[in-house]
């Protein structure tokens, strides 16, 4: 599928299969074509090129009102002269059935998301919380083949915002239904999604399960995107050996060439910590991707410290780690400490020049 704005190429050759009951997160920086994506399935913005299936049915042509979606959009887009079960009711009576059907309907939907009893008031008189869930009820009431979500919790306090992410997951499990979500909220991908399509400039960057995304990141932007990562210059020198400054490390398997300059990343919660003593107590085995470096500074960020690390041989600025507070105390880090790291050969990660 391509979309254009003008001279603006919003989307540009993407392809996508998305599996029936599938939950589906699409996950960029802002501006990356992700939701241009989401309302070009929804009819809401026709593609430019392409095609647009569902169901096995060519839908790419069909305005919104003829296809079989449900939405959600960022900001809710509830009727505030409606009540609650009126607003649920909306899209039921449009179908032409009768006042029993819809109302034992609504009850049904109000039931499901926990606010029966709110069903008479209006939704300046609900929480954002409880408003998006009525959103939700109504965007599923005509049982659609197909939920979109369009930053359904971008607007919601940092609490309510998890607590719903759960909610709507299991929702979506127990009802089965297809849904597409668009955020670019890294950790809303990763705790709800099925599989996530990591977009950037328009393009589909890596598609993949959340551990497949952030474990095996085929690209330094998405390993960079999805959580944090340490990247150094390197050259590689074997096929599972690179040189970074003055230290050569053992890496995992790569496709760059002998001899071509690359980018070694690992994630901070990889580097293992060690004492300052380890090699002489025997605490670490061999010399293979070992360090001597200098804890420069510390963050306290509640469940584990933030540390920033610098040794002679590995040169290029700081690295950072991320240490537990069991390892902090055990090993008595403080700011100025010598030490020894490790990183472990399975997670030195290695792209070419260009991070791929």
């Amino acid at each position: 599928m391509w979309k254009a704005f003008g001279d603006f190429l919003a989307l540009s050759d993407v392809s996508l299969d998305i599996s029936e009951g599938e939950f589906i997160c699409f996950l960029g920086p802002s501006g990356c074509g992700k939701t241009t994506l989401l309302r070009a399935i929804a009819g809401l913005d026709l593609q430019t090129k392409g095609t647009v299936h569902q169901g096995g049915k060519d839908v790419s042509n069909l305005p919104p009102s003829q296809r079989d979606f449900g939405i959600v959009f960022q900001s809710y887009a509830l009727f505030p002269n409606l009540t609650i079960e009126k607003n649920i009711a909306f899209g039921l009576e449009n179908t032409g059935r009768k006042k029993p059907e819809i109302d034992a309907r609504v009850t049904e939907l109000l039931i499901l998301v926990g606010l029966e009893e709110q069903r008479k008031k209006y939704p300046a008189q609900l929480s954002g919380g409880q408003q998006q869930r009525i959103a939700l009820a109504r965007a599923i009431a005509t049982n659609p083949g197909l939920l979109l979500l369009d930053e359904p919790l971008s607007a919601l306090d940092a609490k309510v915002r998890i607590h719903l992410r759960h909610e709507i997951k299991e929702l979506q499990r127990k009802l089965g239904v297809t849904t597409v979500m668009v955020t670019h909220d890294q950790e809303e991908a990763l705790s709800m999604a099925d599989r996530i399509v990591v977009i950037n400039h328009g393009r589909i960057e890596q598609v993949g399960t959340p551990t497949e995304i952030y474990r095996d990141p085929s690209t330094l932007f998405v390993a960079g995107f999805i959580g944090d990562m340490n990247h150094f210059d390197a050259v590689v020198t074997a096929p599972e050996r690179i040189t970074c400054g003055n230290v050569e490390l053992e890496c995992a398997p790569h496709s760059v060439g002998q001899g071509a300059r690359a980018i070694m990343a690992i994630r901070p919660e990889d580097v293992i910590p060690h004492g300052a003593d380890a090699d002489a107590s025997g605490e670490v085995e061999t010399q293979a991707n070992t360090l001597d470096v200098q804890v420069t500074s510390m963050e306290f960020l509640g469940s584990y410290w933030r540390c920033h690390l610098a040794g002679e041989n590995f040169g290029q600025g700081a690295l950072i780690a991320n240490f537990s507070m069991n390892a902090v105390r055990r090993l008595g880090l403080s700011e100025g400490k010598n030490m020894m790291i490790e990183l472990p050969k399975s997670r030195v990660m290695v792209f070419d020049a260009a991070g791929s």
